[in-house]
């Protein structure tokens, strides 16, 4: 863990904060460390909304799919999009040399001209629960350093990524 933490530190006064660097350092302390996040915070002064988006951005383009002729908030402008609109977003501004608020308008006038529908919705979901479990995950999430909301999304979305894909099988008659 102190190797971990040292990591982060000098990650961190190097690169003067690259967003890259530490995204895929939290990245790989998913993999290693439950309470990565708390320490994140704690090893760079970032909060933990920062934090979690050089993450989520981290994971969405691997150092395969990363432009060098574009910035990480490119990146995070199309990481919400299907794969195959990162891709055609990303290659339309490396060649066109658009800056990252000239990618995000032309992404929103896109979406206006397709009457407003918006790329990537939000979804509101709703979950019954004791209070009794309520309570022990608000317990989880304060110690985490996180609220509560985002402790439950942070805790699906490593469900998510570590989950193996279910392989698809010719039905089986039940007798």
């Amino acid at each position: 863990m102190e190797a971990w933490k040292r990591l982060g530190r000098n990650i961190f006064v190097i690169s003067e904060a690259s967003a890259w660097w530490l995204g895929d350092w939290l990245v790989y302390g998913q993999r290693n460390y439950p309470d990565r996040y708390k320490r994140a915070i704690e090893e760079t002064g970032l909060d933990y909304q920062t934090l979690r988006n050089y993450a989520w951005v981290a994971r969405k383009f691997t150092a395969a799919r990363r432009r060098e002729g574009l910035s990480f908030q490119h990146h995070a402008e199309v990481a919400g999009l299907p794969q195959e609109q990162q891709e055609r977003w990303l290659a339309q501004a490396d060649a066109g040399g658009w800056s990252r608020n000239e990618l995000r308008a032309r992404i929103r006038g896109a979406v206006a001209g397709e009457g407003g529908r918006a790329l990537d919705a939000v979804v509101y979901v709703r979950l019954k629960a004791l209070s009794g479990r309520k309570e022990q995950w608000q317990q989880a999430a304060d110690s985490s350093g996180m609220p509560l909301l985002d402790w439950i999304a942070s805790i699906l979305d490593d469900a998510a990524q570590n989950a193996k894909p279910i392989e698809q099988t010719a039905a089986t008659p039940r007798g």
